[in-house]
């Protein structure tokens, strides 16, 4: 299996768990939804909280499934650094200095990416969420 193929499984496995882990949670935020739609049927407000925080879970769920995916692939680029660093004939002092440069580069980097592509998916979560309950709020009147 090739390294892109254990990643995107690594990740489809992780996000699975978490999905069926969260589902309790998400099949209360739908039932909220279906009891508020009921009370005030011409308030759109309760589709837009209901997909808000769907959006959120969906969000959360997919940078902790990233998170999985990235934490094995930033050891092994942090360890070809510091390796590379004592070939070079770096000393144990520098070495130890310079990693701990390294380290807080890479998991700033690593946190900037997590929440951009957090918040990307739970934007768009939350805009195919409220499109969904919406139709599916018309369908049923």
């Amino acid at each position: 299996m090739s390294k892109r193929r254990t990643w995107v499984c690594l990740f489809v496995i992780v996000y699975s768990i978490l999905l069926s882990s969260s589902w309790n949670l998400l099949q209360s935020i739908l039932s909220w939804y279906q009891q508020q739609s009921q009370i005030a049927s011409s308030s759109g407000w309760p589709a837009i909280y209901a997909s808000v925080l769907l959006g959120a879970v969906f969000g959360v769920m997919s940078m902790a499934a990233a998170l999985a995916v990235a934490v094995p692939a930033t050891v092994v680029i942090w360890i070809t650094v510091v390796v590379l660093l004592a070939f070079f004939g770096k000393p144990r002092r520098v070495l130890v200095v310079e990693g701990r440069k390294i380290t807080r580069e890479i998991l700033g980097f690593v946190i900037k990416i997590l929440l951009k592509e957090g918040n990307a998916v739970a934007a768009v979560c939350a805009v195919l969420g409220y499109f969904a309950l919406v139709r599916r709020n018309a369908d049923v009147d």
